[in-house]
């Protein structure tokens, strides 16, 4: 999100990680995706992305997570691949990722790195493409991606790629969890319609500071990851939180707080109730 350039030979990007404060499922679309309504938020948690021209070879691109593939198969690779295809410029680049947003943590991290990647060529090449071209391309890499080419909160339709940014949400303090595993966000789609809720776990609206909070696919994940309801109903038993919800298809929740000042003696609780295995990361929304 910020930038910083030199000569117009390197760039860096700090990523933002995203959260959905709702996530409504309207149906299965014929193309096999679903069709959705969510408002998400930028968060500030972040990857960070350098971007540099060399002078000749093909593209290099590296990781500070060794579980993260650093092929063809990485959306980071696909969008600076589609992004020169597009518009022939040379992909003599060296790209690096430094990670500090989880992997299959819900909070859209490929897919803001992707987003970066579009708008950090952009300026390198000074293409200076509009927003919607960004965004068309942005679709093309997967459904999360045009979302952040906004660099806004934003409402989502479609499969994603229909992004209405949206001024109006103030910033909320967050305090994020995720358990050490994963979602297959597939996964979870592919369950939503035959899922059934657990009884005493609360999947209804929550209101909150930063608006109303549901998640639709609460209740297939719930479903397989019980730990994920027991965090939330920790979560909301405690007098520090307004709201509590599962980001995306998971597998972070996150509690939104009525002040960031209590988010530290929250965490120490969570992990004497849970175990130190947790990643937790307090955090504020930037609408």
């Amino acid at each position: 999100m910020e930038r910083h350039s030199l000569n117009m030979n390197s760039i860096t990007r700090l990523a933002p990680a995203k959260v959905n404060l709702s996530l409504k499922i309207l149906g299965l679309r014929p193309d096999g995706f679903h069709d959705l309504s969510s408002l998400m938020l930028p968060v500030s948690v972040f990857d960070e992305l350098e971007f540099e021209r060399k002078q000749d070879g093909d593209l290099e691109f590296t990781c500070s997570a060794p579980d993260i593939p650093v092929d063809e198969g990485n959306l980071v690779v696909r969008a600076a691949r589609l992004f020169c295809n597009t518009f022939k410029v040379p992909s003599q680049l060296r790209i690096s990722l430094k990670k500090g947003i989880p992997h299959g943590a819900g909070l859209g991290g490929g897919s803001s790195d992707a987003a970066s990647t579009l708008l950090a060529l952009d300026a390198l090449f000074e293409t200076r493409l509009a927003r919607q071209k960004l965004a068309e391309l942005a679709a093309i890499l997967g459904s999360d991606v045009p979302f952040f080419v906004y660099e806004s909160a934003a409402w989502i339709a479609g499969r994603g790629e229909r992004v209405s940014p949206v001024d109006s949400i103030k910033s909320v303090p967050l305090l994020l969890v995720k358990p050490p595993f994963g979602v297959p966000t597939p996964w979870a789609y592919t369950h939503w319609r035959d899922s059934e809720e657990i009884p005493g776990v609360s999947y209804g609206e929550q209101s909150s500071a930063a608006g109303l909070l549901y998640n639709d696919l609460e209740r297939p994940v719930f479903q397989k990851y019980f730990l994920l309801a027991e965090l939330k109903r920790w979560l909301l038993e405690q007098p520090e939180v307004e709201a509590a919800l599962m980001s995306g298809s998971g597998s972070t929740v996150f509690a939104v707080l009525r002040v960031k000042e209590a988010g530290l003696a929250l965490s120490e609780r969570l992990e004497n109730e849970f175990g130190p295995h947790l990643w937790v990361h307090l955090c504020e929304t930037m609408p």
